[in-house]
């Protein structure tokens, strides 16, 4: 009886373990001064069979850094990239029907919207001399960013997904993860449900494993840039105006 009871348990359990996210293939390319890589990585999922593609730009907080752009006039991110000489960036965070940020956002020091609290809202990318996400309340100004951004929900923590997060409408995501060392992305994922960009993401992308990622506006608003080798640009537009960029700039 004990080793049938032992044998039931373990097959319930396997039974009940989610599928696992699995990498396919990837490929790897330089920034245009060898900064940043743009790492293009396809998963499938292992039980049901689907899939997603995820776009990171991997970078050392040693020689970059990360720049919150204001996006008033509501251009497009690669105009804003270009205006601003980002390598690489994403769409920022949320904003209001009135097109006002939410969130804390803080510019060049400058704190341009105040820290908000609530579920969506929980954590906040900072840069100083390092890239950090913090839960909102880890977070203090008295730290005094140079650049800050609010956004949510937190995706991975611990190097482990995040639990409880929604799993039935699948969109186009944006994040900011960082891993271990010096080492942090800002990143673009296919249509995928928030529960599984969080599964998605606590798989080692290549050698990058990352311990802490945060969830961005997504959906029409999510979008990525890439400043190539050869000077031309890998572009996944955003669909609709966004209130703010978030880029990555030389040290």
């Amino acid at each position: 009886m004990p080793r049938l009871r032992a044998a039931f348990l373990f097959l319930a359990f396997a039974t009940a373990a989610p599928a696992q996210w699995i990498e396919k293939n990837s490929r790897d390319e330089n920034s245009f001064d060898g900064r940043i890589v743009h790492r293009h990585v396809d998963l499938a999922e292992s039980e049901t069979g689907n899939r997603a593609s995820v776009d990171l730009a991997l970078f050392s907080t040693k020689s970059c850094k990360l720049r919150v752009i204001d996006n008033a006039d509501g251009v497009l991110l690669a105009n804003a990239m270009r205006r601003a000489n980002c390598i690489a960036g994403i769409n920022g965070g949320y904003f209001d029907p009135n097109f006002a940020p939410l969130g804390l956002r803080i510019i060049d020091g400058k704190v341009t919207s105040r820290l908000s609290r609530g579920r969506l809202m929980s954590g906040v990318l900072a840069c100083d001399n390092a890239v950090h996400i913090f839960r909102v309340a880890e977070f203090s100004v008295r730290r005094k960013p140079n650049t800050a951004i609010e956004g949510g929900p937190f995706l991975v923590d611990l190097a482990k997904s995040v639990r409880g997060l929604e799993a039935m409408r699948a969109a186009r995501r944006s994040f900011a993860a960082i891993g271990s060392g010096d080492r942090a992305a800002l990143g673009f994922c296919s249509d995928a449900t928030l529960a599984d960009l969080a599964r998605i993401l606590a798989v080692p992308l290549g050698d990058f494993k990352i311990q802490r990622a945060l969830n961005f506006d997504g959906g029409s608003s999510s979008a990525f840039w890439f400043r190539k080798d050869d000077g031309s640009a890998f572009s996944i537009p955003e669909e609709k105006a966004v209130r703010d960029f978030v880029g990555i700039v030389p040290r």
